[in-house]
């Protein structure tokens, strides 16, 4: 096994990338990550709070020395590869998903800009959307949920998180729906939900993210909510 591929790939893919696209040039980030099984290199934008937004993940088999991108088909209920011979169809695959990424990024912004017009606003210069005025953009969203809730865990009766799967109606896209119940000492409950919405095309880089990650995740610390 060699990475000979792989480091001479992440030594030349930042340059190839800006000079192939402006927009990335300015942007556009990447971090690689040498020390896993199959080591990786990711693409990300760093938002105005210093957070990351990842739009690709480009992982390498050591034992093939073949770089390769993974999708998810959620009509099969797989996950497949995608091979890249050379760096030109690896540069080629992480340009498109960055400008997918960016028109879907625009087109989020203009949704939200659209549903509040400037009599909303009158004599402010700055939009400020709490979770309020989300909540209500949400509920004006057509969903069909199509799973029941599903409980992710539960602890007595005390705790419970559960998810919920749906498809917005009017763009196809994803939704998932999670609700944390919690009842206090004085029997009272909470309820707190939240929804996360997603495109078809960012499904792939979600599971990915999250199954690269599995082992670095803690258990949930049921002893801290008993004590």
């Amino acid at each position: 096994m060699s990475l000979e591929w792989f480091d001479r790939v992440s030594g030349e893919l930042q340059d190839h990338l800006d000079s192939i696209c402006d927009k990335y040039d300015q942007v556009g980030q990447m971090s690689i990550d040498r020390g896993a099984k199959h080591p990786r290199i990711e693409f990300f934008v760093e938002t105005e709070d210093h957070d990351r937004e990842y739009f690709c993940s480009l992982f390498f088999d050591p034992h093939n020395e073949e770089f390769y991108v993974e999708t998810y088909d959620i009509d099969l209920q797989q996950e497949s590869r995608t091979i890249l011979t050379d760096i030109e169809d690896i540069v080629d695959c992480v340009h498109e998903s960055f400008h997918e990424y960016m028109d879907e990024d625009e087109d989020d912004d203009d949704y939200v800009l659209a549903d509040y017009d400037d009599e909303n606003f009158e004599g402010n210069e700055e939009i400020y959307l709490d979770d309020d005025v989300t909540n209500e953009v949400f509920e004006s969203i057509d969903v069909e949920w199509t799973t029941p809730e599903v409980t992710a865990y539960a602890h007595e009766d005390e705790v419970e998180v559960t998810y919920q799967f749906g498809i917005v109606q009017d763009t196809g896209d994803g939704v998932i729906r999670r609700v944390n119940r919690v009842v206090t000492t004085d029997e009272e409950l909470i309820e707190d939900e939240s929804n996360f919405i997603f495109s078809k095309e960012e499904a792939s880089t979600i599971i990915a993210l999250i199954a690269t990650h599995m082992d670095s995740l803690s258990d949930f610390d049921f002893d801290m909510i008993d004590g």
